[in-house]
């Protein structure tokens, strides 16, 4: 398993912007998936985007248009920024890695063997 350490997270105003980060203790010859997953009290963890080594994405609907997620290889890095964030992104944050399939990175959160701690975003209204 990598193991995996988020950071970035805060309070700012509906609107305003965050920017996540994931570091993964091995990069270079880990999974070949990296994803944001979401998980708000009494709700059930949801992904908020996922993305392949090579670069292949996907963002849940909700988030698409507002956040972007990237990869640093050479840092083994994973961020996420958020823009334009709302009242209903409120949550905690998590990093996962998982091998995928092929080009493909799963969405379901059970296809994810490592995860981080977390870090908590709030958006006041």
């Amino acid at each position: 398993q990598v193991q995996l350490v988020e950071s970035g997270g805060g309070s700012v105003q509906a609107g305003g912007s965050l920017r996540l980060s994931c570091v993964a203790s091995e990069y270079t010859y880990g999974p070949n998936c990296m994803a944001w997953f979401r998980q708000a009290p009494g709700k059930e963890r949801e992904g908020v985007a996922r993305m392949t080594r090579g670069g292949n994405i996907w963002y849940a609907d909700s988030v698409l248009g507002r956040f972007t997620v990237s990869q640093n290889n050479a840092k083994n890095t994973l961020y996420l920024q958020m823009n334009a964030l709302k009242p209903e992104d409120t949550a905690m944050y998590y990093c996962a890695a998982g091998p995928g399939s092929g080009t493909y990175c799963f969405a379901n959160k059970d296809a994810y063997n490592s995860w981080g701690q977390g870090t908590q975003v709030t958006v006041s209204s």
